[in-house]
């Protein structure tokens, strides 16, 4: 018999609402049968059954807020409860040979020292996914550890997560060494929690302990009391070794902010100066690298894992299984770059940074509006056109974990500043490899932006089950004839099409392309569309 805690759901998210209750007390359930529905401030979330089962407890009515790392239900695994069962109906032999008291007594102390410790289960961690890699351990065996302290980075096929500690305690055991791969719904780590431990350490009856216990028990309370603070956050200050409890946080109820960090580390010069000792030491290790001879080198071997391995084999199947209609243009964007810098001053006023790619994006919403067939799917039979209500534009960014494809919901209704703002909270978080499953789905067309990095021509992969992707080239300044026959600058971008030529053929990508390069060849034109 074991409480199911309420896993993380989301970044920042400390509880929910409980919308419905999927079985009853007393059902029979299967492993990741649903359980209970329960929504977030972001989303509605499916909690499922992590092994098979039967249910004596409900914790919550529908309707009641249910707190994050507290039991949801109690569930009692039927081959166990089976097992009891049957050493209960042979009474005889148990009787007939009474267990010593000599005995009883080790038995009685490893019950409570099982009932001390405390097993992670490491949760769902996204959709479909059943096991992921431990990337790095932040804790070792024996290290105490505090509540919403990041304990390990794991990696999945999609993206790189951060499991923290569910409450106070002294680690124990760690049941994955780094690289190896961890189970969902299986232990990930072991932990004593601090509130089980403290009864013990103020029953001892030295009067020298209890004095110890009594002067230390303020700093320890201090030193628990929780600093409201997002993952990402927590993860700056600690790249920048500092301690979040020095930070003055400007956020509601004394939340520390990006900016409060950004702000404390521009008030200390000495980081700087305590970095650079650092620096020295890795270039001198780089330096001593590469004085090794190369007859004393070998090959580095790498496993493909994680969003490098999920990849490789959607890009396999993309690049088999759909015959690509590559398609190239120039684009004159000498006047959006103009319009763009008379924009920016407000934009920035606003907090916003804006680039070329929120007027891509909106330029395509607005054309797939005449040329729905770029956003829409195919069925796996290939005998339906399925033409989607949104226009959810994903952008391929090169990050940390690999490169990842979030998107931006409705497009076609977002002003120019609501799509800059998801533009910058999706980079910063892909290159972070802390994008959400969330925005990871749901994608109908992409923009990859190669021309960053400085290429001019490229021939893009569809990312499936879309049936179009364009990759954006490098602005260049060329000599282009005007209207009176005169040879002029203008900055002209080269973009390449792709496109799925079972349903779109060659003028249709073409005349598509011609409306959306009106659009950024014309900006103000947009203005006439917008809804």
């Amino acid at each position: 018999m074991s409480d199911f805690i309420l896993p993380d759901i989301g970044e920042g998210i400390v509880e929910c609402e409980l919308v419905k209750w999927l079985v009853s007390e007393g059902d029979v359930i299967e492993e990741d049968q649903p359980v209970a529905e329960v929504m977030t401030d972001k989303a509605l979330v499916e909690i499922p059954a992590p092994y098979k089962g039967r249910v004596t407890r409900l914790y919550y009515k529908e309707g009641d807020t249910a707190k994050v790392h507290a039991p949801l239900f109690e569930l009692v695994d039927e081959s166990e409860s089976s097992g009891q069962a049957s050493v209960a109906s042979s009474p005889e032999p148990a009787e007939a040979k009474p267990a010593p008291e000599a005995e009883k007594q080790p038995a009685s102390g490893a019950e409570s020292d099982d009932n001390a410790t405390e097993d992670f289960i490491l949760p769902d961690i996204g959709e479909g996914i059943v096991e992921c890699e431990v990337v790095e351990w932040r804790v070792a065996e024996g290290d105490e550890i505090e509540e919403d302290q990041p304990v390990v980075d794991v990696m999945t096929d999609k993206a790189m997560v951060e499991i923290t500690a569910p409450k106070a305690g002294r680690v124990t055991k760690l049941y994955h060494q780094q690289q190896a791969m961890a189970k969902v719904h299986a232990p990930l780590f072991a932990f004593i929690p601090r509130d089980r431990e403290e009864p013990e350490e103020a029953s001892k009856p030295e009067p020298a302990a209890q004095l110890s216990t009594a002067t230390a028990s303020p700093v320890a309370t201090a030193s628990r009391q929780r600093i409201p603070a997002s993952p990402a956050v927590r993860r700056l200050v600690r790249e920048h070794e500092l301690n979040l409890s020095d930070i003055q946080g400007s956020g509601k109820d004394g939340r520390v902010l990006k900016a409060d960090v950004l702000a404390h580390i521009e008030e200390g010069p000495k980081q700087a100066q305590n970095q650079a000792p650092a620096d020295d030491a890795q270039t001198a290790t780089a330096s001593s690298a590469r004085r090794v001879p190369a007859a004393d080198q070998e090959a580095r071997v790498e496993p493909i894992r994680g969003i490098k391995a999920a990849m490789a084999k959607s890009m396999v199947k993309s690049a088999t299984t759909i015959p690509h209609f590559i398609y190239s243009e120039d684009i004159d964007v000498t006047d959006l770059l103009k319009l763009r810098e008379q924009l920016k001053p407000e934009a920035e006023a606003r907090g916003s940074r804006l680039t070329l790619m929120p007027f891509f994006m909106k330029a395509m919403a607005l054309a797939v509006q005449e040329f729905p067939v770029l956003n829409s799917q195919l069925n796996d039979d290939v005998t339906e056109i399925h033409y989607l209500p949104q226009c959810n534009i994903g952008m391929a960014v090169d990050g940390k974990a690999g490169l990842t494809v979030p998107n931006i919901k409705g497009v076609e209704s977002l002003s120019l500043l609501g799509i800059a703002d998801e533009v910058a909270r999706l980079t910063e978080a892909a290159r972070s490899g802390r994008v959400s499953q969330e925005d990871l789905k749901g994608g109908t067309i992409t923009i990859s932006n190669i021309g960053a990095l400085g290429g001019t021509y490229t021939a893009p992969i569809i990312n499936a089950p879309e049936v179009a992707i364009v990759a954006l080239g490098r602005t260049q300044k060329l000599p282009r004839f005007d209207a009176n026959g005169q040879v002029v600058e203008r900055a002209i971008m080269t973009v390449s099409w792709a496109g799925d030529h079972r349903i779109i053929d060659g003028g249709t990508i073409a005349r598509f392309c011609n409306r959306w390069k009106g659009y950024l060849e014309s900006p103000q034109t947009m203005l006439l569309h917008m809804g």
